[in-house]
């Protein structure tokens, strides 16, 4: 007949332990309150910026005049006016940037992971690295010094787009990286198992299954370069009629007119520096909110 042994808790050791835990408990709560007071600190300053450019730029942003209308034959006097040259601008200029910074960030980003093996792997890294601490303005003296000192180029909007593709690579790269790295070992070694050749397993394997990640982490350096302002002061001069052409004469940008604005006193000035302001807030925040979907519907999470 078996019998069994029924420990019981020695009252002195739960006694020793309590203390233990108590300090543990107190820690806990008072980290938790240091982390949400962290947050509020952090979470404040960005209410009080988005209620005041939202306050006091909302006016005109909600007009379709600002829209559609540039500041051609607008003076500094004048209320009213619109942004259609700079939203042109800023457009024209990071649809150029993405158009070159896109292919070079991708290509890098796969032959970072995909041929890591080659000896070339080290510099790319590190020369990335160096790009990604570059200043932006350092970026648009290099242009400044290269195109327009060098080879006597004028100041145009396609040399602010050069500017700002320097800018953009580096999170590319990075963005394309991460990516790549998430795509399981196991795919690869299936479609290699089976004679498929480096290159086709890229193309058909490991890009259709990080796609969507990389869509989102090109979106988010678009949204990064979208702001730049000191390509703009440095590369081209504002102007207040339309210009679509990128390779000839001034061309505006929001940085540019909230730049030219704010250094016009007059409540009309400070009134559309303000809305141009919210203008960028808004397509900024529109390609981050576009960045959220397609990653929240991506087979791959950041």
């Amino acid at each position: 007949m078996s019998t069994s042994t029924v420990r019981q808790r020695d009252p002195r050791s739960s006694a020793s332990l309590a203390p233990v835990k108590g300090r543990r408990r107190f820690v806990d709560r008072a980290m938790r309150v240091v982390v949400f007071l962290a947050f509020l600190l952090a979470v404040i300053p960005l209410i009080w910026v988005l209620w005041i450019t939202i306050s006091r730029g909302i006016g005109l942003v909600v007009s379709l005049e600002w829209w559609t209308t540039s500041m051609r034959n607008i003076g500094p006097n004048d209320f009213g006016g619109g942004a259609a040259a700079a939203i042109q601008g800023t457009l024209i200029q990071a649809a150029i940037a993405t158009a070159i910074a896109v292919p070079v960030g991708v290509l890098a980003g796969i032959y970072l992971v995909e041929y890591s093996d080659k000896p070339l792997v080290r510099p790319a890294s590190f020369m990335t690295d160096v790009l990604t601490g570059i200043p932006s303005i350092v970026s648009g003296l290099f242009i400044y010094a290269l195109f327009i000192t060098t080879f006597g180029f004028n100041r145009m909007g396609f040399l602010v787009a050069l500017a700002l593709t320097l800018l953009m690579i580096p999170v590319v790269v990075r963005g394309t990286e991460e990516m790549l790295r998430i795509v399981p070992n196991e795919l690869r070694e299936a479609s290699y198992a089976l004679g498929v050749p480096r290159y086709r397993t890229i193309l058909k394997v490991v890009l259709p299954t990080a796609i969507s990640g990389i869509i989102t982490s090109v979106m988010l350096a678009v949204a990064r370069i979208m702001g730049e302002t000191a390509p703009l002061l440095i590369l081209v001069g504002y102007t207040a009629s339309l210009n679509p052409n990128p390779f000839e004469g001034e061309q505006a940008a929001l940085p540019l007119m909230i730049n030219v604005e704010r250094g016009n006193p007059l409540p009309p000035g400070q009134e559309r520096a303000w809305a141009a302001a919210l203008t960028l807030i808004l397509l900024v925040m529109l390609l981050n909110i576009g960045a959220r979907v397609i990653s929240r519907f991506s087979g791959i999470k950041k």
